[in-house]
């Protein structure tokens, strides 16, 4: 199988892995009185796949610019992986999602990060995550970015993802 991929901005492609697009609130903890933010708090439920995200913005653009100041926004996307992309078979394979954030983000599957390889640093830092090492069709993932704007005591700018795509690869040595 060659690489393929999708492009998670596009109605066609997210057709495909049965998802209408991203939904995406400001906060740290959406709706929460000073955008969640709270001294000491353990983490933000907002990463977690059965979080209710069903009154935030629907079928957002993660390309629109967001915020002034010190903000905090999340998009999330909930995908069900295909038994075919673009006339290839992916069961077995490999399933990446590939983002760019401007400026500091975080990308958690199914409400899970990888501390080691996957966090999203720095402004404009592309990224892969690996959602199914040995994909299987029909599974369904949330993928949560929380972004932000930074630096975190100067920001500057606005927050947005420039490109969200998932890119479906062979296992190796297939």
């Amino acid at each position: 199988m060659p690489r393929v991929s999708l492009d998670l901005e596009v109605p066609a492609d997210l057709a495909v892995v049965k998802t209408t697009g991203w939904r995406i609130a400001s906060g740290l903890v959406p709706g929460e009185p000073n955008q969640g933010l709270v001294a000491e708090m353990g983490d933000s439920p907002a990463r977690l796949p059965d979080y209710d995200d069903s009154w935030w913005e629907k079928d957002a653009n993660v390309q629109e610019r967001r915020s002034v100041g010190f903000t905090f926004a999340w998009y999330r996307i909930k995908i069900t992986i295909p038994s075919e992309v673009k006339g290839e078979k992916v069961a077995g394979g490999r399933v990446w999602f590939e983002t760019n954030v401007d400026n500091y983000g975080e990308v958690y599957i199914d409400g899970n990060i990888d501390r080691d390889k996957w966090v999203v640093t720095g402004n404009n830092t592309p990224k892969r995550i690996l959602i199914e090492d040995a994909a299987v069709p029909g599974t369904e993932h949330v993928i949560a970015v929380l972004v932000a704007n930074a630096p975190l005591g100067a920001p500057v700018g606005t927050i947005f993802m420039r490109y969200a795509t998932l890119a479906f690869e062979p296992a190796p040595g297939a």
